[in-house]
């Protein structure tokens, strides 16, 4: 079996032009490298070079093979890589299971900064809906979880109230109303809801409209919103842009024209967490902090 140091041996001479160049470049002998090509030449049947002169020059067929090499080499230096973060206490996979109203931009620039202590560590990062963190929680289905409810047997941190307001597109008939718009005149309008990604399937938000649209995600549910197909309760930090360009408006609401929700970053092991899953929490939290 032709050894790794063997295929360093055939990538030094193949970046020297020359056997004793690459026996210095790499503090091995002459003989050693002879040694290590004669090998491989021998298990592969091929002639891995040919004299020019003073010059070793690869054959076509030893160019390809030295490609190959340095894949190999590369690969083998990332596991050594990944072992040796693995043994000082790196995950091979971090779990996130964040509540949808929590913004994207922040997870991301965190994760962003997390890929630079431990970039071998695998992200699974699901968004979820009401009760789906918790659920994740109780089913330890989730290393670090953002949500609106901290189970009992569970510590979590604030990361604050997020306000909800009351919306439609400019074009929806609720904004030609001139008085303020009552529980009654919204129940006879289409209410877009997000879908519980939980089991429990929670409707909070709803008002018993006449007609209601459950859709999977918030993105989608915004979208429909801009189209003018109902009204609904978001999250500011998710359709400020929105707002902003005119596309949603809020609604004049008699009452009720804004909500409040609390979020909670909460670890899954707690105190017991791996040194990633801490290191990711307090990057979120630092993160939060500079965009907030």
């Amino acid at each position: 079996m032709i050894t790794l140091e063997q295929w360093q041996a055939l990538i030094a001479i193949s970046d020297s032009d020359s056997f004793a160049k690459a026996a210095e470049a790499i503090n091995k002998s002459q003989s050693t490298l002879s040694y290590a090509i004669k090998q491989i030449e021998q298990s592969t049947g091929i002639k891995l070079f040919k004299n020019e002169g003073r010059r070793a020059v690869l054959t076509s067929q030893g160019e390809q093979l030295v490609i190959h090499a340095r894949e190999l080499i590369t690969r083998a230096n990332r596991i050594e890589t990944l072992a040796g973060q693995f043994a000082l206490g790196a995950e091979a996979l971090i779990k996130l299971r964040i509540e949808a109203i929590y913004p994207n931009s922040i997870i991301l620039e965190a994760l962003e900064r997390f890929s630079a202590q431990q970039p071998q560590t695998k992200i699974d990062y699901q968004r979820s809906v009401l009760s789906g963190s918790e659920q994740a929680l109780l089913e330890r289905n989730a290393d670090l979880v953002i949500g609106g409810r901290v189970p009992p047997g569970f510590v979590g941190k604030s990361l604050g109230r997020f306000r909800f307001v009351a919306v439609a597109a400019p074009s929806h008939p609720l904004h030609k109303n001139v008085t303020h718009i009552t529980l009654d005149m919204l129940q006879q309008h289409r209410q877009l809801v997000v879908r519980d990604t939980g089991v429990r399937n929670i409707d909070a938000g709803w008002l018993g409209a006449n007609q209601r649209w459950t859709l999977d995600s918030p993105d989608l549910s915004i979208e429909a919103a801009i189209k003018g197909m109902g009204f609904a309760w978001y999250a500011e930090a998710l359709i400020a842009q929105h707002l902003d360009s005119g596309a949603l408006k809020p609604l004049n609401l008699k009452e009720g024209n804004e909500r409040f929700a609390e979020l909670y970053l909460i670890l899954t092991h707690g105190e017991t967490s791996t040194p990633g899953v801490k290191a990711l929490a307090q990057l979120i939290t630092e993160v939060q902090s500079e965009f907030c």
